[in-house]
């Protein structure tokens, strides 16, 4: 009998939520990740250790700066990740940049320049910004460039709506911290997985880009358990922890698709979304400004201890 993990694998990409190498080398995902908190965890990996004394050993020769190993660290990284998967690897911009238009697109430049020079084209990665206003400004000139992005910390559909806008690759919809806000909100601990406001936002999502004709990849991410991930099932790709991929692939009970873009149907009219209407659509929602500014923070938090742990090597 075929586990959970190979039946969702046989109707939606499954992304390793993971930098960890001998993870993804574990569950053999299309694409994996990257990001601060990632990168963090890969520092104490026993397979880590030799790639972490080159990027060290190289950046006191070249008299590097922190900042400027850590960017390469975390390239030097990816570059390894795209030698154990298929697809593509998603890598982060400075969570200080989400409101910076061309400073996003500057180290954007810089990342991709540092993986051509370890022989890995732009066709294997992702650029990975927060889903702020000027993120997505951002997107937008990258994709014009050929640069791939990955939008990130979305909580809102205007968020969505814009990134559509900008002729942005993929999204990433986070369910869990969605429905993390509603139980502190609501006092309600536990939710059905109808009525789990994390899924109903990554459904809602997805339908209005599918009844619309939206080609951006709707990437379902931040999940807290299989059940979440289950209700996604027919998402274009989700990104999952280790943790709960293995569960999945445990778990042998039948996994019905419960997203079809070919039924899809949406009430939401599609208009190009302005600054004014996206501002006023997040401030409506205290869940999603709260948490997207909270991600930033929480992102910029990791960014500083791994340059902490990192201008101790240097």
């Amino acid at each position: 009998m075929k586990s959970a993990l190979e039946q969702l694998q046989e109707m939606t990409v499954i992304v390793a939520d993971t930098g960890d190498a001998s993870l993804v080398k574990h569950h053999k995902p299309q694409d994996c990740t990257t990001n601060p908190s990632l990168v963090l965890a890969a520092l104490s990996a026993d397979d880590a250790q030799d790639l972490i004394a080159s990027e060290v050993a190289t950046a006191r020769s070249r008299r590097m700066d922190v900042a400027t190993l850590c960017r390469t660290l975390t390239v030097a990284i990816g570059a390894k990740l795209t030698t154990l998967v298929p697809g593509r690897v998603s890598t982060e911009v400075d969570a200080r940049l989400s409101f910076d238009v061309e400073g996003s697109i500057r180290q954007a430049n810089e990342i991709v320049e540092d993986y051509a020079n370890r022989g890995v084209g732009s066709d294997r990665i992702l650029i990975k910004l927060a889903s702020t206003w000027e993120g997505i400004r951002a997107a937008e000139q990258l994709q014009k460039a050929g640069i791939d992005c990955n939008l990130t910390l979305l909580f809102a559909l205007e968020q969505a709506k814009a990134c559509a806008d900008a002729g942005v690759f993929l999204i990433s919809p986070f369910v869990g911290r969605i429905t993390d806000w509603y139980k502190k909100a609501t006092g309600i601990e536990d939710y059905l997985p109808e009525e789990d406001p994390g899924v109903k936002s990554v459904r809602g999502i997805h339908e209005y880009y599918k009844s619309h004709g939206i080609n951006t990849i709707v990437m379902g991410a931040s999940f807290r358990n299989t059940d979440q991930i289950k209700s996604l099932a027919g998402c274009d790709r989700l990104t999952i922890a280790p943790k709960l991929l293995a569960e999945l692939g445990k778990d042998t009970n039948p996994v019905p698709r419960m997203l079809n873009e070919l039924s899809a149907s949406t009430e939401e009219n599609k208009t190009v979304l302005r600054e004014s209407d996206f501002r006023w659509g997040m401030n409506q929602s205290a869940m999603a400004t709260e948490k997207l500014s909270e991600g930033i923070r929480n992102f910029n938090a990791d960014h500083q201890k791994l340059l902490g742990l990192l201008a101790q090597k240097i």
